[in-house]
């Protein structure tokens, strides 16, 4: 069902050409001639192959039950919080469960959000200003760039995981600098050289900001843990509604960073809170993550055995999204349907979600994908290509 306003009476196309929105209906017009229109679809069973729940934890009853056990020994856990974290909405267990976030990944402030959207909205928003440059990754998330129109600050990109083309714009560049790069991408499913970007960054003195949204939980508590880059990395970004199988996001920064983002970041302050119960499943979440880390070797070995048939992904081999570049539209429509039919789910990413003519299958693996069905979706491909 297309959620948009189709005009099927003469009383809604007056509506439409009386208050002069027919352009509207010409965009949605034009994108589904083209095969892109984007229309809600219901969840469906079948193979899992698209969804981030890399880990499986978003279904998993062991942690439900836990999360359950909480909930019914305080009910008014799924209360909503009333307001904004600034007037009513700040309560103990949120206050808690940053404090906690904080210590874990061993940053001296953490802030949390609904989403990670609203995170690096927030973040990207108010930090930088029409006085500064911000110079991110050409394939940064949608919700950088949103922040960083709200906050008028010069936006230069860099080409794909390039530090050597990273530094060539930086070093032109005259005051304060922002790098905004993801850590692990979630359409090319490619990692980033973080270390590399972190040394140039280091060099001209520009704030790193990390968004690892896609790696967190897959790479332990992501590449700038791995690799022992808290010093070099002004703020990272850590989503839960991926791996963690949960909903929400942290913003890991100084106590600067943060006490600056509650007093002027416009999408924390007008914001109503998320439940408690939202903070409460997080750090449970946590917990089993860190009681159960044969999931994220299982996810490795599913992503080998995928790697193996040898398709032609784009992808990092250790990442769980893995991309098979398809141009021709009607062809990976096509492709997806075919692999629907046969109880097979994937996402075909057409433009404007990435640049045209780089129209993509993105596939997730995850780890309670089994062999059997991995070699059964590949080989519908490989015939198929």
């Amino acid at each position: 069902m297309t959620h948009g306003l189709r005009p099927s009476s003469m009383k809604w196309k007056s509506l439409i050409m009386h208050n002069g929105l027919q352009h509207l209906q010409d965009a949605l017009d034009k994108r589904e001639k083209n095969g892109n229109l984007r229309v809600l679809q219901p969840r469906t069973g079948g193979i899992d192959f698209y969804s981030n729940d890399y880990l499986g934890l978003a279904g998993n009853e062991e942690l439900q039950q836990l999360l359950l056990k909480k909930i019914i020994q305080n009910p008014q856990l799924l209360s909503g919080s009333t307001g904004s974290r600034l007037v009513s909405g700040n309560s103990d267990h949120t206050a808690e469960t940053e404090q906690w976030i904080a210590r874990e990944h061993r940053y001296p402030s953490a802030l949390l959000f609904p989403s990670g959207y609203h995170a690096n909205l927030a973040l990207f928003s108010t930090v930088p200003n029409r006085h500064d440059t911000v110079i991110a990754d050409e394939k940064i998330h949608r919700s950088v760039h949103d922040g960083c129109t709200l906050s008028y600050a010069k936006k230069l990109k860099f080409r794909h995981n390039d530090p050597e083309d990273l530094e060539r714009i930086l070093s032109r560049q005259k005051g304060r600098c922002y790098i905004a790069i993801e850590s692990l991408y979630s359409m090319d499913g490619d990692v980033a050289p973080i270390q590399e970007i972190a040394g140039v960054c280091e060099k001209y003195r520009a704030g790193l900001i990390v968004d690892e949204a896609h790696a967190f939980g897959i790479f332990g508590y992501g590449l700038a843990d791995r690799y022992q880059l808290r010093n070099k990395v002004l703020a990272t970004v850590i989503t839960y509604g991926k791996a963690l199988g949960m909903h929400g996001a942290a913003v890991l920064s100084t106590g600067l960073i943060v006490s600056y983002l509650i007093n002027f970041a416009s999408p924390f302050i007008y914001t109503t809170s998320a439940p408690d119960v939202q903070w409460i499943g997080i750090k449970t979440g946590y917990d089993f993550l860190k009681k159960h880390p044969e999931r994220s070797a299982g996810l490795q070995k599913n992503i080998k055995i995928f790697r193996q048939q040898r398709l032609n992904s784009i992808s990092s081999e250790g990442s769980p999204v893995q991309a098979v570049l398809i141009p021709d539209t009607r062809k990976l429509k096509s492709l997806q349907k075919t692999l629907y039919d046969k109880g097979l789910l994937t996402y075909a990413v057409c433009s404007p979600a990435v640049k045209e003519g780089s129209e993509r299958l993105r596939i997730c693996i995850h780890s309670f994908n089994t062999e059997e069905e991995i070699i059964k979706l590949t080989g519908i491909i490989r015939d198929i290509l």
